[in-house]
């Protein structure tokens, strides 16, 4: 396949970056977009006029069934994920999907099932699993130059609490659940990845604040192992903030927004040049290059169950008050 026919399963803010993507892409073109709200479409065409002659669909059905689909990139609310992606895979079409890739355990193990029966190329939108400065971290820690993992620190801030009141992510109807479950699974995502760390337990405390979902969490976290780890998502910061640092036998990695910087067994800290880096990449680019057979997925469906079965045991242990097992498939 030389040229991949993509369909955009809804048209709002965080589609328009992949849409962007596409059109730049030789080997992409959009052939089809859908959205419940006719305007946010005309809004999407207003700003790529390229979409100005593509079929419009209301109803993400009707796109499938119309046909000349190769391909559909999945961005709307969280809740919708798994049907449209259950839906899509039975036309026999690739899918990129946005995070988090379903909200329950249960979804996350029947897309991993379908995916497999399918055949299909999927990935999911986890954009960091792409940049270098992650990518330097696994790569250095799966070198075993640094030794075991031994304990793990993640911190998100974000002033989601304001940003998207009154929207559908507030709606645990649509959103599946608050920050933990949206901004906050990129954080669990990443750290997963880039140590390779199984989680065997968690005990977290989670304040809802004013409305009906998770605003702040703060998560005391046992990996398999002996691996120990903190991760603090914070939705109702003045501002967004993300601090990562991994401490193993042998060195540490210190990722300050973004700035990285390591230390040797001895102490003696640098920061890697850009030069240092692996390429980067980003989810868009790599799934139109793995469904024309150039590449090979960057961010599998496998780390949407690992992120939920976290997020769920998580959920429980703030509902309970005790640790809870996280039950691994």
């Amino acid at each position: 396949m030389s040229q991949v026919r993509v369909g955009i399963i809804g048209t709002g803010g965080i589609a328009q970056g992949h849409v962007r993507r596409l059109l730049e892409h030789p080997d992409a073109e959009i052939t089809a977009i859908c959205d419940i709200r006719p305007e946010a479409m005309a809004a999407t065409v207003e700003r790529y006029p390229a979409l100005a002659n593509v079929p419009q669909f209301t109803d993400f059905r009707e796109m499938l069934k119309a046909g000349n689909l190769d391909a559909v990139e999945i961005c709307t609310p969280h809740t919708t994920h798994f049907e449209q992606t259950m839906t899509s895979l039975d036309h026999g079409l690739h899918v990129l999907s946005e995070k988090p890739m379903v909200c329950t355990v249960a979804d996350a193990q029947s897309v991993l099932k379908k995916i497999e029966e399918s055949g299909k190329v999927f990935v999911l939108n986890y954009q960091r699993s792409y940049q270098p400065e992650f990518l330097y971290i696994k790569q250095a820690i799966e070198s075993g130059e640094y030794g075991e993992v031994q304990f793990v620190q993640g911190l998100q801030g974000q002033e989601w609490l304001k940003a998207v009141a009154g929207t559908w992510r507030h709606d645990p109807a649509l959103s599946g659940g608050g920050q933990l479950n949206d901004s906050g699974s990129h954080m669990l995502a990443i750290l997963l990845f880039i140590t390779g760390l199984a989680v065997e337990s968690v005990f977290g405390y989670i304040d809802n604040m004013t409305v009906s979902v998770d605003i702040n969490s703060a998560l005391s976290l046992k990996f398999v192992g002996g691996a120990q780890g903190n991760v603090s998502v914070v939705g109702n910061a003045p501002s967004f903030y993300e601090d990562i640092t991994i401490w193993c036998a042998n060195g540490a990695f210190y990722l300050r927004n973004g700035k990285l910087e390591v230390s040797d067994g001895n102490g003696k800290r640098f920061f890697p040049t850009p030069e240092d880096l692996p390429k980067g990449n980003n989810p868009d680019i790599n799934f139109i290059n793995t469904i024309t057979g150039k590449e090979v997925v960057g961010s599998t469906a496998l780390w949407g169950l690992r992120v939920i079965e976290l997020t769920e045991a998580a959920w429980e242990s703030a509902a309970t008050g005790q640790p809870s097992q996280v039950k691994r498939s």
